[in-house]
Parts: structure tokens; C-alpha cells; sequence
């Protein structure tokens, strides 16, 4: 995961975009592997950790009938959660995850593993890819943010 922490932050930095996250199941990992590396002031303005379905909708704006639609492990919030972080920050880029990362809370329609990521530049679409990963919480942790780091990366790309 160094590796792909180190392409990430060159882009970027190359690329001067400024990161934002919005984290659910990860609990604030991403931004702990982002402000690893020193200098991480140059390209990550912060994240929110929005646990809960309150503080999805009071610091993000996720709508509560979406919530409730949806449920919090969903597309649609992964979407409006990237979305909520742009709008509320002056980054460039998104990230966003919300999923199930055990080992309670699964059920047949979303079982432990299921992982939302959202992901986009400001003022483009935000795309939302879905992951079942496998392993104990600590393992779909670490395979959600791994996740995350390769779609910021190849999100960038899409600039180039």
C-alpha cells in the first residue's frame, strides 16, 4: 500500500488537486494513510468520519429518504457522500466508502464485505464501484482503503 500512497500523493501534488474523504466503515483510515506521508497539507484538505446516518445527512447532506431507501450501504449514499464532501470542502477529488465491515451486520442482500466506494472530480460525475471483500474486519478495512487509493489514482489519470 506505500507504493500506491506514494503515486498518489506525486499525482496529486503534480497534478495540484486537493483531496477531501468521506469515510463510513473505514473509520477515518483513509485519512490516516493520507497524512502518513509528510507534506500531506499539499494535497489532503481533510475528510469526515460520518458513521452514522446523522452525521451522513447534518455534515454531508446524504437525504435521510435515501437513507432509508437505500440504506446506509448503498450506491446512491456512496455518491451522495463524495458529492456532500466536494460541495462542503474546496477539494478537487472525493473519495468515499461506506460498507459492511463485520463481523456483525450482514445480511443475504448485504453481506459482511460489501463495500461501496464513491469516487470524482468536482464538477464531473461521481462514479461508485461496488467490492465483496473477504477476511476479518482489520483485512476488509484495509482492502477498502487500498481500494480507494487506486481509484483516486486512476481518477487523476482521467485528466491526463
Amino acid at each position: 500500500m506505500l507504493e500506491l500512497l506514494e503515486a498518489v500523493s506525486a499525482r496529486l501534488v503534480q497534478k495540484k488537486l486537493m483531496l477531501v474523504s468521506a469515510e463510513s466503515c473505514t473509520g477515518g483510515m483513509i485519512g490516516a494513510v493520507m497524512t502518513d506521508r509528510p507534506g500531506s497539507s499539499a494535497f489532503y484538505a481533510g475528510g469526515f468520519i460520518t458513521y452514522s446516518n446523522d452525521l451522513k445527512t447534518r455534515l454531508l447532506d446524504v437525504p435521510e429518504p435515501m437513507l432509508a431507501q437505500y440504506g446506509a450501504v448503498s450506491a446512491a449514499v456512496a455518491q451522495a457522500m463524495a458529492q456532500g464532501a466536494l460541495d462542503k470542502t474546496n477539494a478537487d477529488i472525493a473519495i468515499s466508502v461506506t460498507g459492511i465491515a463485520g463481523p456483525d451486520g450482514g445480511s443475504v442482500d448485504k453481506p459482511v464485505g460489501l463495500v461501496y466506494i464513491g469516487y470524482g472530480l468536482k464538477g464531473r460525475p461521481i462514479n461508485v464501484s461496488k467490492y465483496n471483500f473477504e477476511g476479518d474486519r482489520g483485512a476488509i478495512r484495509r482492502q477498502t482503503v487500498a481500494a480507494a487509493l487506486d481509484h483516486i489514482l486512476k481518477t487523476i489519470e482521467v485528466l491526463e
